[in-house]
Order: structure tokens, then C-alpha cells, then sequence
């Protein structure tokens, strides 16, 4: 049995990298089955793709389509032309994809095309926001999806609702959690961490990069302008993607307080989440780390595909006008936040799960 994983960018890095070591283990106990990793090469920042195989321990892909920068279009366009090229010179019983990022939708597309078995891990979230790149990708994807690997119930029943047959949907947790639970205890302390003098719960960690926050320079600046005034004379750690901070340097954007540096990788940027005060972001899957960690999060968006980082997390949706984050910010400072839970299997053992699927799939096959 062949399976060949999909990966493109940093959140793919940290879900695929469980489930390469679950393959690997099943190799070791006498499975008959191997895999190829296909690094789409969407990413191309050494901070923001190469750093992660170095952190979680994964090995060099098989192959890099080196697609780089582009419009939806282009970059879609690249991965697809390289992909069959893949799938022509290495055929495979089983392509594995993971997310919801171009890389993901690209490849699901070519797979279903050249008649090969599709598993989407993370299938069936829904932010119901059209206006998303990343929800167009969920839905194309899992359109044409064969196996489902879910995080949630919530993900669970939007499935069901556009008509998939629940013996498809495999409700498996969280492999994110996975790579965090497992890597928590070897976290590293980065740099930023001694030069500022940052102390245990007594900083805030910022991160945005979604167009409805970053593309307007006033309103980028407004919203870390309102950061910057209700945090309490608290440093405000800046991890600065690089969309954002091209909009920061083109319109001269400066706030005190705020602490920028270069995007980390893996162990070092969970290090100061996990001793935060509290994380402030417009990104998805920092939600699911932050309610693991119980680190409280603002969230700067008005959806969100992650219900129940809300519901049973740390998570709250603020929205995306900065008048929402002083309320917000003084709930946080005044220790009127929710303690929240772990929502349900997210234990560690996802990647278990979803081999142990795969192998029952393949052999019926």
C-alpha cells in the first residue's frame, strides 16, 4: 500500500508530521505500507516552511514542486501541473491531504482526476464565509473527497448536512493537537524571550495576516493602535507575517509597546504561547493550540470554522472592528475570561486513528 501526503505550508507541516510517524510506526510492526511526501513548496520562507521539518522531526520530502509566490490562480495552476507529474512518475493507492490551503484543494483536484482514493484530514470545517480563499478550498476539497478525517461533531454534522454517507466520516481528533502534546514538554525558549525580559503570563502575543485586517494600512494601524492602548503597559510580542508587515513598512506604521520580529518556527513560537498572558490573532489553528494550552485568545475575525474552540475552548470571536477589542481587552486584564476545556479526542492519538483507518480502507480494496 502507497500513500502519498501532501504538504504546502506551515499548519500542513504541523498536521502531517503526526501522521508520517503513525505511518512509520505501522511500517515497523509489519503493515505493508510506505508513503511519499510532497512538499508543494507554497511556502517558501525558511521560517515558515524549511524550520518546521527541522522542529517536528520530519523528513525531507520526496519531492518539492518549489511553486513559490502567485495569485489563487497561478499558484494553484503550478501545483497542479507538478502534481500529476508526481502522481505519473510515482503512482499511488491513497493521496492524503490536510487543511484547507491552495496546496490542498490543487492536489485533491488532480488526484480525483487521475482516479486515485482522496483523504481529506480536517474535512468538513465550515466558517460559512464564502469571502475565504480557504473556504472555497474545504468545500471544492470535500466535494470529491473519499475518507474523512474530522476534528469535531460540529464538522461531523456539516457533512452529514451535504449529504455525505456517515460510514465515509471518521471522527478522529485533532492531529495539530497531536504535534502539540507531543512536542509541549521540548518546547525552546526563543531568543526574544531574554532580550526583552519577558516574564511567565506577563506579555501578549499578537499575530494577523488576513486580508480583511492587514490590507487597509488605516485599519491595520487602528487595530494595533487599540492593542497598544488597552494592554496595560504589557509588551505585545509581533511575529510579523511577511503580507503584513510589507503593509507596515510601505505606510510607515509604528506603534510603541509593540514588539516585532521575524515569523519563528514551531518550538519557539508555542513557547511563548504557552507562557502568554493572553494571544490576540486573526489565525485559525493558534485558536486550537491556545485551548489546549489554556492560554486565553481574542480572536480578530467574525467567524470562525473552529466552533468549538469557542464553545468548549479559550477562544472568543471579537470581530474585525477594533472598537470590539477594548471591551475585549479589559475582560482579559480583569481576569473575566473563560478557563474553557479540551474538546473531545483531542488526546494525542488522531494520527493512530486515522492510519488505522487508512489500512482497514486499503485492505478492503
Amino acid at each position: 500500500m502507497q500513500i502519498t501526503l501532501v504538504a504546502g505550508t506551515r499548519p500542513n507541516f504541523v498536521k502531517i508530521s503526526p501522521i508520517i510517524k503513525a505511518l512509520q510506526l505501522a511500517k515497523q510492526n509489519g503493515d505493508a505500507i510506505d508513503f511519499r511526501l510532497i512538499h508543494t513548496g507554497q511556502h517558501y520562507d525558511r521560517a515558515m516552511s524549511e524550520s518546521f521539518f527541522e522542529d517536528l522531526e520530519i523528513p525531507e520530502p520526496d519531492s518539492n514542486l518549489g511553486v513559490g509566490s502567485g495569485s489563487q490562480a497561478e499558484q494553484t495552476a503550478a501545483i497542479m501541473i507538478g502534481f500529476e507529474r508526481e502522481l505519473n512518475n510515482f503512482p499511488t493507492d491513497l493521496v492524503l491531504v490536510v487543511g484547507d490551503v491552495t496546496s490542498t484543494m490543487a492536489c485533491a483536484i488532480v488526484a480525483k482526476k487521475m482516479n486515485v482514493k482522496l483523504a481529506h484530514v480536517e474535512g468538513g470545517i465550515r466558517s460559512l464565509d464564502n469571502s475565504m480563499p480557504e473556504e472555497i478550498n474545504r468545500k471544492v476539497t470535500d466535494s470529491i473527497t473519499d475518507l474523512f478525517f474530522t476534528t469535531s461533531s460540529f464538522a461531523n454534522d456539516n457533512l452529514k448536512k451535504e449529504g455525505i454517507e456517515k460510514s465515509r466520516i471518521h471522527f478522529v481528533g485533532n492531529v495539530m493537537i497531536d504535534t502539540l502534546l507531543s512536542q509541549v514538554e521540548k518546547l525552546r525558549r526563543p531568543q526574544i524571550f531574554d532580550l526583552h525580559n519577558l516574564d511567565h503570563r506577563k506579555y501578549l502575543v499578537l499575530t494577523l495576516h488576513r486580508p480583511a485586517n492587514v490590507d487597509d494600512p488605516e485599519n491595520l494601524r487602528n487595530i494595533l493602535s487599540t492593542i497598544q492602548e488597552n494592554s496595560k503597559n504589557c509588551p505585545i510580542i509581533f511575529p510579523v507575517h511577511p503580507r503584513t508587515k510589507k503593509v507596515m513598512i510601505e505606510n510607515n506604521i509604528v506603534i510603541n509597546n509593540l514588539v516585532i520580529i521575524d515569523p519563528l518556527g514551531y518550538s519557539e513560537f508555542n513557547y511563548l504561547v504557552k507562557h502568554a498572558f493572553g494571544v490576540i490573532t486573526d489565525s485559525g489553528g493558534i485558536t486550537e493550540e491556545t485551548t489546549v494550552l489554556g492560554i486565553p485568545c481574542l480572536t480578530l475575525r467574525d467567524n470562525t470554522e473552529r466552533p468549538e474552540t469557542c464553545i468548549v475552548g479559550t477562544n472568543k470571536l471579537i470581530g474585525t472592528d477594533p472598537k470590539k477589542l477594548t471591551p475585549a481587552l479589559d475582560d482579559l486584564f480583569s481576569g473575566n475570561w473563560q478557563k474553557g476545556g479540551i474538546p473531545a479526542l483531542w488526546d494525542g492519538k488522531s494520527a493512530e486513528r486515522i492510519v488505522a483507518v487508512i489500512l482497514r480502507t486499503l485492505r478492503k480494496d
